[in-house]
């Protein structure tokens, strides 16, 4: 495998030796990548399986599936990619006649290749289409969420997603400028941001912006509460979940979720119940990547890695 795992670097992972510490219980086991990116972890984590187990990626990235089976293009019969959203992994392991799993690994993070791309729009730091859809036959664009929404909900999204404390200057200044010409650039909207955010706030407040719209346009909580609901029957007793969040809101949605919480009660309408599901903590405090991983890859600084294993509930 080390063949693969060179190949696997248009996005660089994040924690690998933590996440192969806390993961693996069953070197012949079935383990889940829920959003398996450039397929860096999938491929460490396949190193450590024998020839029985196998891996599960899940993508709604068209280039990240067809990169990732081209990566594992050896690996056939161990490694199956499927293009889809981590909360449909019910019926995506359900048509590959997979009843149960030994663990599940998500990182939440958008991939490298993603970042860089500017036809992509994710990044204030270069010129492009405003797109930031994962899944680029997704109908909603950011360019639509920039241009379309209310003022009142630009300032919500970008205060509920990117914890923006500018985000009724922001919100109105979109509103003035798109009246005035449409927005369709990261360019645009960075200059739109940088208009009414003093320059030593600057690359904060943009890199706050532009993740809450990403996380609008993609649904990307939504998706990670329904997925978290649905892998939880599929989880076999002592398996575990190994999850990469790199922003406040989900790392909180993953801290309940292990604490027994079922995530669709954590929407503010909810009636489900409160409590609902059974894991040991395996990791007392967030662990993060080191002063040296950070080194060596700067998009590692946000990281927060939690780990849980399933187990029986105490009458």
């Amino acid at each position: 495998m080390d063949e693969n795992k060179n190949e696997a670097i248009f996005h660089i992972p994040v924690l690998v030796e933590q996440v192969l510490e806390f993961l693996l219980t069953n070197p012949s086991g079935i383990y889940v990548d829920g959003m398996m990116g450039g397929g860096g972890h999938a491929a460490a984590v396949l190193e450590r399986l024998n020839r029985n187990g196998r891996i599960i990626g899940i993508d709604r990235d068209e280039y990240a599936v067809l990169k990732c089976r081209e990566i594992f293009s050896n690996e056939k019969s161990r490694v199956k990619i499927v293009r889809g959203d981590f909360g449909s992994i019910d019926s995506i392991l359900s048509d590959l006649g997979i009843t149960k799993i030994d663990g599940l690994f998500l990182d939440l993070g958008i991939s490298s290749y993603q970042v860089d791309t500017p036809d992509r729009g994710f990044s204030y730091l270069t010129d492009g289409p405003l797109d930031m859809r994962m899944d680029t036959d997704s109908p909603k664009s950011a360019a639509d969420v920039v241009n379309s929404y209310s003022e009142k909900l630009l300032r919500e999204i970008l205060k509920k997603y990117g914890e923006e404390k500018n985000s009724y200057k922001i919100a109105k200044e979109i509103v003035r400028a798109r009246e005035k010409k449409k927005i369709e650039t990261t360019k645009s909207l960075a200059e739109i941001v940088m208009r009414v955010t003093p320059p030593r706030w600057r690359i904060k407040t943009l890199s706050r912006v532009f993740q809450a719209i990403r996380i609008e346009v993609n649904d990307e909580h939504e998706q990670l509460r329904h997925g978290l609901e649905m892998v939880y029957p599929l989880l076999k007793m002592n398996g575990r979940i190994v999850v990469i969040s790199y922003e406040s809101q989900s790392d909180r949605l993953v801290k309940r979720y292990f604490r027994g919480e079922n995530p669709s009660f954590m929407r503010r309408d909810s009636s489900y119940i409160k409590t609902a599901y059974c894991f040991k903590i395996l990791t007392r405090r967030v662990v993060r990547p080191s002063e040296e991983e950070v080194d060596r890859n700067p998009r590692a600084r946000s990281a927060k890695l939690r780990a849980a294993e399933k187990c029986r509930c105490e009458a």
